[in-house]
């Protein structure tokens, strides 16, 4: 008996192991964001300021943008699942650092052990879609991929705040504890090893100087991965200053915010969706130039929309930010790895570890920036938008998807995609 056929093309089996990859990919994003909405209490019950708890998200981020450096190429040598499983096993261990530290610096240190592990989501998850996919559909699979993750920001906030309201700020950890317990076992269980093309020397010294010597010599990946990375570094600007804005300063209920937030994030599904609808259709390159233009302009608004008053205009103005954002990143994304399937891991590496390098900046510069307005947020994400029309511009310009170097993957043995 042949398998059910389902949506895509894809049988049962291949569905459910696309929709595991999505949850590794939204690892990342709902560690990030489940406990946006106990911030504030955060700072008050250990202690930190606004700048110290805000170190709690940029911390994050650095360790989740080095250890895919390490993690990536692992996976090229080692396959993706041995990685996957270590990675998880590394982020359980830094979510019950979370849950039990006693003060701002050791819940600092936490978040690190855990960005370690939480990476290995989105880098392996990323490479897999690489190794499964022929370039024809990748950019759209990664476009409903990105749409379907982003249900773990949206309600990520909502749960949050109510388990902040309940159970106090460490609920929020021992539920990542919980999430991660799950996906490690089903990840063991249904995920099946995806690289084909092992490379026993993707992990010496001078393989991986050599593979991300040819990725940065491409500069129509750097664009690509420009282009990702200041998207993201848009949306981390509204996800680090949001429950500061919001709670802060319009005096939204925390268990509330988490509500505003998923709004805001629904711009950003139906960007990926569009994406996704017009990958076949619409050249990506213009998708991410409207996508920039349209989140430059949005988020210029908010600035005299916040001089109005109301949370609501704030909003609103995030909302068409993030369906810009949505147009750009999983384009970008796909556009950057398209020409990479025998170092799938390192390109997938390099490109992670670009978007959360900037985005962790974005944090930092917002967690001192903040003066109990908008501004600051509403500034870096204009700024964001800008360097994706100017990387494109730049770095991309006319030559678009089909101009990475067809010499970039010609490692020794390898064959022709």
């Amino acid at each position: 008996m042949s398998p059910v056929r389902l949506e895509f093309g894809m049988d049962a089996i291949a569905l459910t192991r696309t929709l595991l990859i999505v949850c590794l990919f939204g690892l990342g994003p709902i560690t990030t964001d489940l406990y946006l909405p106990a911030l504030p209490l955060i700072g008050r019950e250990l202690g930190g300021s606004v700048a110290d708890v805000q170190l709690t998200l940029s911390i994050y981020l650095f360790g989740f943008a080095a250890a895919q450096l390490v993690l990536g190429p692992l996976s090229d040598r080692l396959g993706r699942k041995p990685v996957l499983l270590a990675g998880l096993l590394v982020y359980l261990i830094g979510s019950l650092g979370c849950l039990l530290a006693p003060n701002i610096s050791s819940l600092v240190l936490a978040r690190l052990v855990q960005a370690v592990g939480a990476c290995s989501g989105p880098v392996v998850g990323r490479a897999m879609i690489r190794d499964l996919y022929a370039p024809p559909d990748m950019a759209r699979i990664l476009a409903y991929v990105s749409s379907a993750m982003a249900i773990a920001p949206m309600l990520g906030p909502v749960i949050g705040g109510w388990l902040t309201v309940w159970f106090g700020w460490r609920a929020n950890f021992a539920a990542l504890l919980s999430i991660a317990l799950v996906l490690a076992a089903c990840a063991w269980r249904w995920l099946p090893e995806s690289n084909a093309h092992r490379d026993p020397q993707a992990t010496s010294p001078a393989r991986i100087v050599g593979n991300f010597r040819t990725l940065f010599a491409d500069r129509v990946f750097v664009g690509y991965s420009l282009c990702f990375g200041a998207a993201y570094g848009a949306l981390f600007s509204f996800i680090s200053g949001s429950s500061f804005v919001f709670i802060e300063i319009y005096r939204v209920p925390p268990q509330w915010y988490g509500a505003s937030f998923a709004l805001a994030v629904l711009g950003y599904i139906l960007g990926a969706l569009m994406s996704g609808r017009l990958a076949s259709r619409a050249p990506a390159d213009a998708m991410i130039r409207v996508g920039g233009a349209l989140g430059a302009a949005a988020a210029l608004a908010m600035l005299p929309l916040a001089a109005l008053g109301g949370a609501w205009l704030v909003l609103l103005a995030a909302f068409v930010c993030m369906v810009g954002i949505g147009l750009i990143m999983p384009t970008s994304s796909g556009a950057a790895l398209v020409n990479y399937p025998r170092m799938a891991g390192s390109a997938s590496a390099l490109v992670g570890c670009t978007q959360m390098t900037l985005a962790a900046s974005v944090g930092l510069a917002l967690g001192h920036a903040y003066d109990q307005s908008p501004a600051p947020m509403a500034l870096a994400m204009f700024a964001c938008h800008l360097l994706v029309l100017a990387s494109h511009r730049v770095l991309v310009g006319r030559a678009g998807v089909t101009a990475a170097s067809p010499r970039v993957d010609n490692q020794p043995g390898s064959k022709p995609s």
